[in-house]
């Protein structure tokens, strides 16, 4: 298969291309201006694998949770590559990329992926590997206080993402298991979206939504009076 990733929900942003088992990508933490760096990464990961995109199969992108404009970023984009391509695009949780790159550079089986909502919060969600080596969920995305945040026990627990750098987690894993430094990368989103693909889980662009899991950010405020 032949996919197109990209990733701007968090502080870094991303692109790379899957083709075959050889992956092209750029990665960056410019925490700001996502949105022109991202376009000339899309760019420069084709060039390297020497397609265009009428050459992809699908275009995948990392649907959030994170950073409310990173996200809208990241799916807008992937919505006019695809409309303009003509092809599908399939959406992936940054969590789940998240925990992917936990398994890849940590060898994790078991990782609770958390990154920092601001606003005293947390997204998390605690996810499995599969026979492929590929990340399942083992719960539900969440976004509230990192107190909620439940380790199952027993069981060989990894921590990945920028949540697990806040005080408040302190003591919930070993330091040793915890990877703060952690940010979803476009790569891994690509590895997920193949399997996805595969599942049947491509939409057209305009299906192709974002995942905020804050509401009262993500609605305008005449929808989210009351709620």
């Amino acid at each position: 298969m032949k996919i197109l990733a990209i990733d701007t929900a968090t502080e870094a942003c991303s692109a790379a291309v899957l083709s075959g088992e050889t992956i092209a990508m750029r990665y960056d933490e410019p925490r700001r201006g996502h949105s022109e760096q991202i376009l000339p990464m899309v760019d420069a990961v084709l060039a390297e694998a020497g397609l265009a995109l009428r050459d992809l199969d699908v275009i995948a992108v990392g649907r959030g949770p994170g950073a409310f404009t990173g996200v809208r970023i990241a799916v807008s984009v992937a919505q006019g590559l695809a409309f303009g391509a003509g092809k599908l695009v399939v959406p992936v949780s940054d969590l789940a990329a998240l925990a992917q790159r936990a398994v890849v550079e940590h060898n994790a089986h078991n990782v609770i992926a958390c990154i920092d909502a601001r606003m005293d919060e947390v997204y998390w969600g605690r996810f499995a590997v599969d026979a492929q080596q590929l990340v399942v969920a083992d719960s539900d995305e969440r976004v509230g206080p990192p107190a909620e945040i439940v380790v199952p026990t027993p069981g060989d627990w990894w921590g990945a993402g920028t949540g697990w750098g806040l005080h408040s987690l302190r003591g919930k894993l070993p330091a040793d298991r915890t990877a703060p430094q952690l940010l979803p990368r476009a790569r891994e989103i690509a590895l997920l979206a193949r399997r996805d693909f595969h599942a049947g889980k491509g939409v057209p662009p305009e299906q192709a939504l974002p995942v905020y899991l804050r509401d009262k950010v993500a609605r305008p405020p005449s929808q989210s009076a009351g709620n």
